[in-house]
Parts: structure tokens; C-alpha cells; sequence
């Protein structure tokens, strides 16, 4: 996501952090060059417009131009601008009523149901008691979607009765949930290719019925400045409370981001980065800013590793590989927890410096790295459990066994066994290093 916006922004600050001085003509030339970027990211241009002349502004002073680093300066005023144009601070849904009422809306192919699913996958997991609720009765199969989604994900779905009112069934589901003592009320709406008043009578009635405390649009980032139309027609109908952007990582401008929340005045709760469950992460203005200008995120990226990764575990591992009794067992546990955390791709956007990477690059090294780990994954599990135990054990004709029991060949089996010595290898000698550095300090 940004790619487009990341790589010409990562131009113009190359070009500011190598003056010794700005002048007032340094920063409009760079200004210049940043309001280009940002209409060709598809930004809104009214909000490119403020946007320039608020950062031109706080930039013509003093403090700025007689600055030891004015480039840094400039780039933290845009920076600054940056984290106020998505929102300033974190919001998120109001879940203090019980049941607490959540209604999503949104066009035909915005992802709503799968939101719905991805938000009660989430809720639940947080340990709250959730129930869906089929009000889109229009749609072919949208009911069994919702269904299907419910009992993969272990939560109650509502169906409606033949020839029952979408606000007939909202308020029999709000009676529902009272009653099962449920948090969380989910309204999967009905939708349409483009908003009518038919849709939004529906959307006013079931509105009136529930009484929710949350009313979020979920919109698809991919469709540009048309995604900002869409929000301030819905808002103005309806009146939502919440944004929530999907298919963000395949909108490669980015321009819905940066222009939703300033035009509509809603806040951007949650964004879509992907199909799992987990691909949905809630939306920090601060952080956002900072992976568009190609700082990073360090500090999503270890929410990310936590919420994957037991802690028990980690420490047993640790415990294992100073003791050097790390095996593929263990291997194949670190590679699972690898792969929960996502692309290696999506990961890279996280890390300072990360997004100057080419795309077709950043691409290639996620496609790679998943290849590599689903080939070592099928080479492990080829493996007795006494050889994942005891490594040592796997010679000539218990390799042949693996390679075809994994669809690799030898060649393959023969790096994996060598890179997992090398790696304990390593191991024993950062041990014998840490014990020489614990005797020097006595």
C-alpha cells in the first residue's frame, strides 16, 4: 500500500536532507513536488490544497529556516500534517453497552459480510460474546455466507423469517441478544451497487429498530476518490460513526486514506490488508503516517509478533536452543507462528526503510519466503516424530523417504538438514561467547 506516494515523497526528502540551508524557493520547489505526489496518489484535491498551504505555512518561520537540519524540520511538519489529515488519534468502536450494536453498511462488493466475520472473529477471540445478524436479504446467498462464517468462526448467526422486514428482524435479533446476555450485535446490511432511497430507507428504518451505538461503513479503498463519494453519500443518508477500509493492500496510491476521513469527518476505525481474519488492523493515524513517509512501524510489527506468538513458548524455545536441544519439532512450530504473522511483504512496510525496497522486489522476497517455508514445512512433516526429535537419525535412506514423501528431492532435504546444524552450530557458539563475557565480568 502507498507504494506510488512512498517512493516520491523518499525522493523529495533525499533532496531536502542534502541542503545545508533552505531557502523560502527550496520549500515551495518541494512543496510543489509533494502536491504532485499527492494528486497522483489519488488524494482528493481540495485536501492536497489545504494540506500544502498548512505545511507551507508552519514552514516559512524561523525555527524552520534557521535550523541547524531544516530538511528533518520540514519533514516533520509534513509528517506533523500528515497524522492530523488521517484523524490524530486512534478511535474505536463503542462496545460499553450490552449488547452493543454494531451495523455495517456499505456498496456490493465492499467486503461487508467478510468484514463481519473478520470483527466477530476478533471480538470473540478478546473474549466476548458475539451474535451475527443476516439483514441482507436481497443478495443471492448472502444469508449462507454469513451462516457459513458463523460456524467456522463458533459465533450464533440470525437468519430471517420468510417475508420478515429487515427491521422486524432487527429488533428480534436485539431481543435475542438480550436475552443470550450477549456483547456484540453484528448487522450484516443489505447493499447495492450504488445508493438508492430504497436502500436507505431500509438503512433508516433498521437504524431506528436497533439503536446502534456503531454505525461503520465499510468501503473498498481500491476504488480511489469514488471511495470518499461513496462515505459522504452514506454519512449524509444514514449518519455513520466509523470508516472501515478494505483491500487497502491493493490499492498501491493510497489517496482513499488520506482523503475519507478528512472530507467526511468520520474517523477510519479498522483497515483490510488482506483475507485472514487477522488482516484487519485497527487504524492509528501516528503509524500510518510514519509507513507512508518510509519510517516504519516497529511498533504494529510488535503488536503483530505478540499477538501470534506464545510467550510460554518462545521462552521454552529459548530455554531449548541455549541448551542446545533445539530440534525440528521445535523448527516447525517457529515457522507456523512465521507464517500467522502474514506476507513478508506486508511485514516490510513496517520496517524503517522497508518500502525504498522496488515493489516487484519487496513482491518476489514474499513470494520466495513463502515458498521457502511451505517447502521446509512439507519436508518436517515428512519426518517420523523420532527424527524430529533426534535430526541425527536421518541418513541415506530415510532422506530418499522424505524427499518423496514432501514432492521435493534430496538436494532440498540434504540444505534443510545443513541449514538447521548451521543454526545450532551457531547457537553453541553464542554460548560459549556468552559465557567468556559473564567470566570477564567477574
Amino acid at each position: 500500500m502507498f507504494d506510488t506516494l512512498t517512493g516520491s515523497l523518499q525522493k523529495i526528502f533525499k533532496n531536502l536532507r542534502g541542503y545545508g540551508k533552505l531557502s523560502e524557493s527550496n520549500i515551495k520547489d518541494a512543496l510543489r513536488e509533494v502536491r504532485l505526489a499527492l494528486l497522483e496518489a489519488d488524494v482528493h484535491f481540495e485536501v492536497v490544497r489545504d494540506f500544502v498551504k498548512r505545511v507551507r505555512e508552519q514552514c516559512m518561520g524561523e525555527d524552520v529556516l534557521a535550523s541547524i537540519t531544516p530538511g528533518q524540520q520540514v519533514i516533520k511538519r509534513i509528517h506533523d500534517e500528515l497524522v492530523r489529515l488521517l484523524g490524530e488519534n486512534r478511535k474505536d468502536f463503542d462496545l460499553n453497552a450490552r449488547p452493543a450494536a454494531v451495523m455495517l453498511l456499505g456498496l456490493h462488493g465492499a467486503g461487508k459480510t467478510t468484514t463481519a466475520g473478520k470483527l466477530a472473529a476478533r471480538w470473540k477471540k478478546e473474549g466476548r460474546k458475539v451474535m451475527l445478524v443476516a439483514c441482507d436479504i436481497r443478495r443471492p446467498a448472502a444469508v449462507d455466507q454469513l451462516q457459513i462464517l458463523g460456524r467456522q468462526i463458533g459465533v450464533d448467526v440470525i437468519p430471517p423469517e420468510p417475508g420478515e422486514s429487515v427491521p422486524a428482524l432487527g429488533r428480534r435479533a436485539r431481543k435475542a441478544g438480550e436475552a443470550a446476555a450477549v456483547d456484540v450485535m453484528i448487522y450484516d446490511t443489505g447493499g447495492r451497487f450504488q445508493v438508492d432511497e430504497e436502500l436507505v430507507d431500509e438503512l433508516r428504518q433498521l437504524k431506528s429498530a436497533i439503536e446502534p451505538q456503531n454505525v461503520a461503513l465499510v468501503v473498498d479503498a481500491a476504488i480511489g476518490q469514488e471511495s470518499v463519494h461513496v462515505a459522504e453519500t452514506f454519512h449524509e443518508a444514514v449518519g455513520l460513526t466509523g470508516l472501515i477500509l478494505t483491500k487497502l493492500d491493493g490499492d498501491a496510491r493510497g489517496g482513499a486514506a488520506l482523503s475519507i476521513q478528512q472530507v467526511t469527518g468520520c474517523p477510519i476505525l479498522l483497515v483490510g490488508v488482506g483475507e485472514r481474519a487477522e488482516d484487519l488492523e485497527p487504524f492509528y493515524p501516528d503509524r500510518m503516517a510514519s509507513r507512508i513517509l518510509g519510517m516504519g512501524d516497529v511498533v504494529s510489527l510488535v503488536e503483530k509478533a505478540q499477538s501470534v506468538v506464545n510467550e510460554q513458548d518462545m521462552l521454552r524455545m529459548e530455554d531449548r536452543m541455549r541448551k542446545n536441544t533445539f530440534n525440528f519439532e521445535d523448527f516447525l512450530a517457529q515457522l507456523e507462528q512465521m507464517e500467522k504473522m502474514g506476507p513478508l511483504e506486508n511485514l516490510l512496510d513496517m520496517l524503517p526503510g522497508g518500502m525504498e525496497l522496488p515493489e516487484q522486489a519487496r513482491q518476489q522476497l514474499g513470494q520466495n519466503s513463502q515458498s521457502e517455508w511451505g517447502r521446509a514445512k512439507a519436508i518436517i512433516q515428512s519426518m517420523t516424530p523420532k527424527e524430529r526429535r533426534n535430526p541425527l537419525l536421518i541418513k541415506g535412506r530415510r532422506r530418499d523417504r522424505i524427499a518423496r514423501g514432501s514432492g521435493t528431492d534430496i538436494r532440498a532435504v540434504n540444505d534443510l538438514l545443513k541449514r538447521f546444524e548451521q543454526m545450532k552450530r551457531m547457537t553453541k557458539k553464542m554460548k560459549k561467547m556468552e559465557k567468556r563475557l559473564r567470566k570477564s565480568r567477574k
